[in-house]
């Protein structure tokens, strides 16, 4: 697994780790990405594949759902709400599953 760093990322850092997240974007100190689904039951799926790879790097991220949509939120609690390796780590691991 490994152990990923809580400090905040410069705003250069982010920009650079952002090259690499398709989809992603930086808002008020959070990474955000907003995923369509086929179906409400797609959409429950890959909330539940988001959990187990959040439980296994313990850090939890904000979930929202309607429907087919749902939408992740990035930060890094105990940084200070600012986003820190560990937001980027968790983002790569959902665009790599995703498949959307």
């Amino acid at each position: 697994m490994g152990t990923f760093d809580r400090t905040p990322l410069s705003e250069e850092a982010i920009d650079q780790a952002l090259d690499g997240l398709d989809g992603w974007a930086l808002k008020d100190n959070t990474l955000h990405r907003t995923f369509l689904f086929a179906t409400f039951r797609e959409a429950m799926s890959f909330m539940v594949r988001v959990g187990f790879e959040a439980e296994a790097l313990d850090h939890h991220p904000e979930l929202t759902n309607v429907y087919n949509r749902v939408r992740v939120s990035l930060t890094t609690h105990d940084a200070g709400n600012k986003v820190t390796e560990l937001d980027a780590e968790l983002a790569r691991r959902i665009n790599h599953f995703s498949w959307i």
